[in-house]
């Protein structure tokens, strides 16, 4: 996507907006985003002191998405809210939603250090002290969950959400919409897929009392923030932010299948510390207190979230929209997500459906 011409392009569409830009050199692809590419790059930037190079990266659409991702410019202004916030994220610079580059795309900074997920649960030299960066990302939950819309029913002076209007409120509550959506889609699919259809009821069944609606990431796991050997860098990855109950962050967090391989007692927060200190720098910020029961549900939910995506996800290559190993890959997790499911459902307390069907 980012050859020669392409670059001069750019630099001459930076011109424009009043950037000094003199050049952009040694672009490449990263690894990684199976829904966005990013492309980072080196922008030559004039100034009175001579020439200064600022890191960035490039962020555009993919061929094609999932239904539920954000466009760039949507993602964009969630970046300037969040940014805002005094949530660590990449500053976002630019915007260009036109046919510049054949898709829209953004420009933010780039962040230090890496984001595998893989490294960062296992490297004790990544991430600095990993206790303090379980509390560092709780107190960056509670910052984004301060952004509220509009007539918001959670207590405490709310901050109103600049810019986005794009973001649809729940018709109902988020469980309760996200089992609608998820079941038409279901039902739609040439696939039975009884045990992430039992999730789904129980979910339905055990739904705890709404906290409210906050701005959330509803992607903010490992894997999706930067660290360097000091600490947290940067929070990436917000084409899949919206209104929804604070919990549904955490629990996405916390759940199993976003521990890389770290199962053990004290990595149930993100494979790298304990939920019980992600939980009270969570509350320490925000004032919410997050129970343990309540958190369980919302690791429920995440492994369903995650499955109907990972199914989706699988969808984009077999329909032939794009061609790809990695989506097709994503969709053979489905079994292993569901197994969980029915785990968790099932140990539970009072876990199974009080109701009985008709013979």
């Amino acid at each position: 996507m980012l050859d020669e011409h392409a670059l001069t392009k750019l630099v001459i569409w930076l011109q424009s907006q009043g950037v000094a830009a003199s050049g952009l050199s040694h672009a490449r692809k990263l690894s990684g985003g199976a829904i966005q590419e990013n492309w980072a790059l080196d922008l030559a930037l004039e100034n009175s002191h001579g020439t200064q190079i600022v890191p960035l990266v490039l962020r555009a659409d993919a061929p094609s998405s999932v239904g539920e991702s954000l466009g760039r410019a949507q993602e964009f202004n969630l970046l300037r809210a969040a940014f805002s916030a005094g949530v660590t994220v990449p500053e976002p610079l630019w915007l260009n939603e036109g046919s510049l580059l054949g898709r829209p795309f953004f420009i933010m900074r780039r962040a230090a250090g890496t984001a595998a997920g893989h490294r960062i649960v296992k490297d004790p030299s990544l991430g600095g002290d990993k206790i303090a960066l379980t509390r560092r990302i709780g107190e960056e939950f509670a910052r984004l969950h301060k952004i509220r819309p509009p007539a918001s029913t959670l207590a405490a002076s709310p901050t109103q959400a600049p810019n986005l209007d794009f973001l649809t409120l729940p018709r109902t509550t988020p469980v309760q919409d996200a089992i609608r959506d998820w079941r038409h889609w279901l039902d739609q699919h040439h696939t039975p897929f009884p045990a992430l259809e039992w999730g789904l009821r129980w979910l339905e069944l055990h739904e705890p009392t709404s906290l409210g609606i906050v701005l959330c990431h509803r992607d903010l796991r490992t894997g999706n923030y930067m660290v360097d050997e000091h600490g947290l860098t940067a929070i990436l990855d917000w084409e899949f932010a919206g209104w929804s109950d604070p919990r549904e962050d955490l629990g996405w967090f916390c759940a199993r299948c976003w521990r890389f391989g770290q199962t053990g007692p004290g990595k149930e927060a993100g494979g790298i510390g304990p939920k019980e200190v992600l939980l009270a720098s969570y509350q320490a910020v925000s004032g919410i207190d997050i129970s343990p029961a309540d958190l369980h549900y919302w690791e429920v939910y995440a492994h369903a979230r995650w499955a109907m995506i990972a199914l989706m996800q699988g969808e984009r290559h077999n329909s032939g929209q794009e061609r790809s190993l990695e989506l097709a890959l994503t969709a053979h997790i489905v079994p292993e997500l569901e197994l969980q499911i029915l785990r968790m459902t099932l140990a539970y307390p009072d876990a199974s459906p009080t109701h009985k069907e008709p013979r």
